[in-house]
């Protein structure tokens, strides 16, 4: 069973699509949070996420965008774009997000946003924090984002394994407890403006990550013309 894995779209459309057409063929695909925010189409990504019959987790930013978290726990350029989200958020795309779990299990997998420990907020970003992560998970492996950045932190004894996937990258699941970052579609912040996402194969245990170029001028264009901050728009094309 092959298995596509995609976090932090945040509304981008363009990044989204591209990945999808890069990984296919999958059996499922599973997606770990900040579907919207951000990003100049929220309902266009939700509405291709539901027809994909995609399955996954909400992230802090869907949260706001649908009220359940207040926005003013967020920098300004995200809560800006935070409350235009809410705006323009349809029906039937606030109830997909407010319909998603902030933890789920497919399998061996547990999914969440930010932690095992915290779904929301917070960030696998240490390895002091990925030892408490590895250490709550209740399947031998977790999926995480939130952090926009490829990783993969692997319980070694008592000390952690990091790993810094780059495009193409390929780990064997093993007896090791793991936790795995596919990276960002929609907002990458490792310096490599291309969409991540990441592939299991589940028959041969093995994770595979791909980097996949798409038009950034043009969701640029489309950030600017809808009135989203020009921070925001600058930072795609660095992946920053």
């Amino acid at each position: 069973m092959r298995v596509a894995v995609i976090s932090d779209i945040h509304g981008n459309l363009p990044a989204l699509e591209a990945v999808l057409a890069a990984v296919a063929p999958f059996d499922a695909l599973w997606h770990l949070g900040d579907t919207v925010g951000y990003g100049p189409q929220p309902n266009e990504v939700v509405d291709r996420l539901t027809r994909e019959g995609a399955v996954g987790v909400r992230g802090n930013h869907d949260s706001a965008a649908t009220g359940l978290i207040d926005a003013d726990w967020f920098n300004e350029d995200a809560r800006v774009a935070i409350e235009w989200t809410a705006r323009v958020l349809t029906p039937a795309s606030r109830a997909a997000l407010l319909a998603l779990p902030e933890r789920r299990s497919e399998g061996e997998f547990t999914m969440v946003h930010g932690s095992p420990r915290d779904p929301t907020w917070e960030y696998i970003a240490s390895t002091a924090v990925a030892l408490v992560g590895l250490q709550d998970l209740t399947t031998p492996y977790g999926l995480f984002g939130h952090t926009h950045d490829p990783r993969v932190f692997r319980a070694r004894g008592g000390t952690v394994e990091t790993l810094g996937p780059t495009d193409h990258a390929e780990l064997q699941l093993d007896e090791r407890v793991t936790l795995l970052n596919p990276g960002s579609v929609g907002q990458p912040r490792d310096g490599d403006p291309r969409a991540s996402a990441l592939v299991l194969d589940l028959d041969a245990r093995r994770a595979t990550w791909h980097r996949v170029a798409y038009d950034i001028r043009a969701v640029q264009a489309r950030m600017r013309e809808v009135g989203l901050p020009a921070r925001l728009v600058d930072r795609l094309e660095r992946g920053l």
